[in-house]
C-alpha cells in the first residue's frame, strides 16, 4: 500500500516508478480521488459548523419565543444535515475508489534494481559451481517413473492435472530434504521454526498483497478462508495490527508448510513433472526489521538460501531482478537458479524479496523505540529456503547414474537413514 501523502508530493516520482514496472501514469487518477475525498470533508466540516451555529441560534430564538426564527433556523438545519449527508456518501464513494486503486498498484523498485521489462533484463551477481560436463540429462520423471516411486497418473486420478504421489525412497527424499533445510534455516541461521495456519482469512491474503490483484492464483474455501500460496502470508501476518518493540528487532522466523496454487496464469508451462504443481512444500523465511536495517538483512538471507544449494552441492545462480520481473510486493529481489540437467537451463528455486514497508502499510505492522511516542511501520522480507519439489528435482537429475539410481547428497545422509542411494530395489 502506498502513502498518499507522499505522492501528493511528488506524483512524477511515483509515475516513473510504476513506469518501470509496466504501468501507465496512475498519480492523475489517484490525486483527483485524492482531490474528491478532501472537497468532501472540507464541505463536510464547513455545513457541521454551520449546522452547529444554527442549533445554537435555534435555542436563542426559542428562548424569547421567537417561533418563526426557530423555525426557518430549523430548516436550515436540515438543509446542512442533507448536505452532510451527500458530501459523506461522496467522501465515502471516493474514498472507496481511492483504496481500491492504491491497493492494486505494485511497490516500487529500489533505486538500484535494475532496468527491464521481464526476466531478459535480469543481472547475474555470481554462479557457484560449473555444470557438470557430460552429465547424463535423463529427466525427473522418467527417472521417478522407472524407480516406481513417482506416479502423476494415480494423482490425476484423484486429483487432476498438477498434482503427484510419491512412494519409497522418493516420499523419505521429500520429507528429508524439508526437514534438512528447516534445521539448517533454525539450528544454523537463526530462524525460530514456526507452525502457522494454512488457512487464512482475506485481510491476511491483502497484508501480504496476495488480494486482491491475485484472488484467481489461489484456492479459497467454501467459508471464505484461502490456502496459503506461501507460509510468508502467515508468518509476516503475525506482526500484523501490532506494534513490535525495536528492541525485539529483528524477528526471524522460519517454517514447512505445504502450499497451495491454482496456476491461473501458468496454462500450457511446465505441464511435465514437479516444476509447477498445484500442492508442493516448501520452507519460508521472514524477517521484520527496522526500516534502516532491511537491507543487510535482504543480503544475509540470500546467503542463507544460498548455503542451502551450496550444502546439497547443486550448481546455481544469483540474478538480480529488473523491475519488470518483480513481484508485485517486492522493493527488490534476488532469484537463485539450480541448473537442471534434462533442461540445459538455471530454474527459479528461490525468491529472496525485501518488501520494505509495502507490505507493513497493508496490515499495520509498526515498531516503537523505548521511551518514543511516534511508531512506524517495520520493514518486511521474505524468501524461500527452498522449494522442496524443485530441489528434489535438481537432487534427482544432478545425481542419476546410468543405471538410473540416485546417489544422494552427503547433507541428507543423516535424513535418510543412512540410505545413501535411492534404487529401484528400496522399494
Amino acid at each position: 500500500m502506498h502513502d498518499i501523502r507522499a505522492i501528493r508530493l511528488d506524483p512524477q516520482a511515483y509515475d516513473r516508478a510504476w513506469a518501470a514496472k509496466g504501468l501507465s501514469a496512475q498519480s492523475p487518477t489517484i490525486l483527483n480521488l485524492d482531490f474528491d475525498v478532501r472537497d468532501a470533508q472540507t464541505i463536510n466540516q464547513l455545513a457541521q459548523s454551520k449546522r452547529n451555529e444554527l442549533s445554537r441560534k435555534i435555542g436563542q430564538a426559542k428562548a424569547v419565543q421567537d417561533d418563526v426564527a426557530a423555525e426557518a433556523l430549523m430548516a436550515a438545519v436540515e438543509a446542512c444535515k442533507a448536505q452532510i449527508a451527500d458530501q459523506s456518501e461522496r467522501e465515502a464513494l471516493a474514498a472507496g475508489k481511492l483504496h481500491a486503486v492504491l491497493a492494486a498498484l505494485p511497490n516500487l523498485p529500489a533505486d538500484d534494481v535494475p532496468p527491464g521489462a521481464d526476466e531478459s533484463g535480469n543481472v547475474e551477481v555470481r554462479r557457484w559451481s560449473e555444470q557438470p560436463v557430460g552429465a547424463l540429462t535423463r529427466d525427473h520423471v522418467d527417472l521417478g517413473d522407472a524407480l516406481g516411486m513417482m506416479d502423476f497418473e494415480g494423482a490425476g486420478r484423484m486429483s487432476g492435472a498438477r498434482f503427484v504421489v510419491l512412494k519409497h525412497g522418493l516420499a523419505r527424499l521429500e520429507r528429508a530434504l524439508g526437514q534438512f533445510m528447516l534445521d539448517m534455516q533454525t539450528q544454523e541461521h537463526g530462524y525460530t521454526e514456526v507452525s502457522p495456519p494454512l488457512l487464512v482469512r482475506d485481510e491476511a491474503m491483502f497484508g501480504t498483497g496476495q488480494l486482491p490483484k491475485f484472488a484467481d492464483e489461489s484456492f479459497q474455501t467454501t467459508d471464505g478462508r484461502w490456502l496459503i500460496p506461501t507460509s510468508e502470508v502467515s508468518l509476516t501476518n503475525l506482526v500484523g495490527r501490532q506494534i513490535t518493540p525495536e528492541d525485539a528487532l529483528p524477528l526471524r522466523m522460519a517454517a514447512l508448510t505445504a502450499c497451495f496454487r491454482s496456476e491461473a496464469g501458468a496454462s500450457g508451462r511446465d505441464t511435465r513433472g514437479m516444476i509447477r504443481q498445484h500442492q508442493f512444500q516448501k520452507v519460508e523465511m521472514v524477517s521484520i526489521t527496522a526500516p534502516d536495517a532491511s537491507e543487510a538483512e535482504h543480503e544475509r538471507m540470500l546467503e542463507c538460501a544460498e548455503a542451502v544449494l551450496k550444502r546439497l552441492e547443486l550448481p546455481f545462480r544469483t540474478m538480480l531482478l529488473c523491475a519488470g520481473d518483480m513481484g508485485f510486493s517486492a522493493r527488490k529481489t534476488y532469484d537463485l537458479e539450480v541448473w537442471l540437467p534434462s533442461q540445459q537451463v538455471y530454474r527459479e528455486i528461490s525468491s529472496c524479496s525485501n518488501c520494505g514497508d509495502f507490505q507493513a502499510r497493508r496490515m499495520d505492522a509498526r515498531t516503537k523505540k523505548a521511551g518514543e511516542k511516534g511508531a512506524r511501520f517495520v520493514h518486511t522480507l521474505n524468501g524461500s529456503g527452498l522449494a522442496v519439489g524443485r530441489a528434489m528435482v535438481a537432487v534427482m537429475e544432478t545425481y542419476q547414474d546410468e543405471n538410473g539410481a540416485i546417489s544422494l547428497p552427503q547433507a541428507l545422509h543423516p535424513y535418510m537413514r543412512g540410505m545413501t542411494r535411492i534404487e529401484a530395489a528400496c522399494a
